[in-house]
């Protein structure tokens, strides 16, 4: 077996046993207790909710993963834009960065409808959700990365004439790149729980409901199987994306992976 394929199961088998278990775990936790369905559903129940809805599951699903690839698109080119500009401009980052805490502090939910106003109802509002929710932690690791290159790497980029942009893509931006992956990591979890909430107020129903409308309508129906179902397929476009991030991030970083395991 080569060192990937070694590195690999040590990557995915240990999570697959947790989540064998725990899902074992549940089940035998529903069949003891003898919880009613509409309060927790077993495992099986779930599995049977998908696979009788798993037509317009999988299309709803689709359409989550679509607001939310644009929510996390925009705030990841916009977030590291703000970011290397409220670096690079010290009135602006002492001015500007503090109030960019909003955008964490204020619930999205509250602003949702605001976004219908602006947007109208479907993807271009619920993207909208998903790029606010998602953005902050872009902003806050492309800031700390870009300040917290060698000072003395910068002096010497002074020193040989090089211009701003020069030291910002050729210093800074590879500097600060294994934070702002960091940053990208948490968006990428952020921009589903955006889309889903913005989903409750700007979401279609019927044939083209996403997931958010999939779960309202199915605590109507107190259908409790359907909504762990919905919520495990937008769990599903959130371990993907982070999946994606992930595994674009290691093979970005891999020299940084090498010089640490290099180091005695």
């Amino acid at each position: 077996m080569s060192a990937s394929t070694r590195t690999l199961w040590r990557s995915v088998l240990p999570p697959a046993v947790t989540v064998v278990v725990a899902v074992a775990l549940w089940q035998l936790a529903v069949m003891l207790t003898g919880v009613a369905p509409y309060l927790c559903p077993s495992p099986l129940d779930v599995f049977q909710a998908f696979v009788e809805r798993r037509e317009p599951l999988l299309a709803a699903t689709g359409l989550t993963a679509a607001a939310t690839l644009i929510g996390f698109g925009s705030a990841t080119v916009l977030g590291i834009t703000i970011g290397t500009v409220l670096a690079s401009v010290g009135i602006l980052r002492r001015g500007v960065y503090p109030l960019t805490n909003l955008l964490q502090m204020v619930p999205v939910v509250a602003v949702a409808p605001l976004l219908t106003i602006w947007f109208g109802y479907g993807l271009s509002a619920v993207a909208a959700s998903a790029c606010i929710v998602a953005i902050f932690p872009v902003i806050a690791n492309t800031v700390d990365g870009l300040r917290s290159v060698d000072p003395n790497l910068r002096e010497l980029f002074a020193l040989y004439g090089a211009s701003r942009s020069e030291r910002w893509l050729k210093l800074e931006l590879p500097a600060a790149t294994p934070t702002i992956i960091t940053g990208l990591r948490i968006a990428a979890g952020l921009s589903v729980i955006g889309a889903v909430v913005g989903e409750f107020v700007s979401g279609f129903a019927g044939a083209n409901a996403p997931i958010g409308i999939v779960i309202l309508t199915a605590i109507r129906e107190a259908r409790t199987d359907l909504v762990f179902a919905a919520i495990l397929c937008s769990a599903v476009v959130g371990f993907t994306l982070f999946g994606l991030v992930s595994g674009v991030g290691h093979l970005v970083l891999r020299r940084w992976h090498a010089s640490s395991r290099a180091t005695p």
